[in-house]
């Protein structure tokens, strides 16, 4: 059974604004209460790297691989799938433009697999926490650039 995390919020600021604030990973730790460091190309195929906050006070490393990309639309990532369909994950970023300068943002994460039960029920609060505050997070980011434009 797929353990899934779904989140959409509605921006009052551009979408090339909010694109800017989810594809500058470098920045990341200025604004993300979950991934606190980021470094990728965003070319399909090659790796993420990240610094997530999970549990403890350690961000524990992440390693996951960029499945898709379409500049200014989305962009896709997953971990390199355990044998057997034991565990796999997708996670997703999907930008939309909205009339009057708005835009939804939807964040998308899913563990499937036999371990994917086990791993939500030892991760699960935390990783709903954190993929909830970091949507809530790219929202005020790109709501507070959008201000300090004008």
């Amino acid at each position: 059974m797929a353990f899934v995390i779904d989140k959409t919020v509605e921006i009052d600021a551009p979408a090339e604004l909010v694109w800017q604030v989810l594809t500058d990973v470098d920045k990341y730790g200025e604004w993300n209460p979950f991934c606190l460091e980021c470094k990728t190309t965003l070319e399909p195929g090659s790796p993420i790297d990240m610094k997530v906050r999970l549990v403890g006070p350690k961000p524990k490393k992440q390693r996951e691989f960029i499945r898709t990309h379409t500049p200014g639309k989305e962009f896709s990532y997953n971990m390199k799938p355990l044998p057997l369909g034991l565990l796999s994950s997708e996670r997703s970023h999907t930008v939309t433009t909205l009339e009057d300068g708005r835009t939804r943002y939807f964040s998308h994460f899913q563990l499937n697999g036999a371990l994917a039960p086990a791993v939500s029920g030892l991760l699960g609060r935390a990783l709903t926490t954190g993929f909830i505050d970091m949507t809530d997070a790219v929202k005020a980011r790109a709501e507070a650039l959008k201000t300090a434009q004008h």
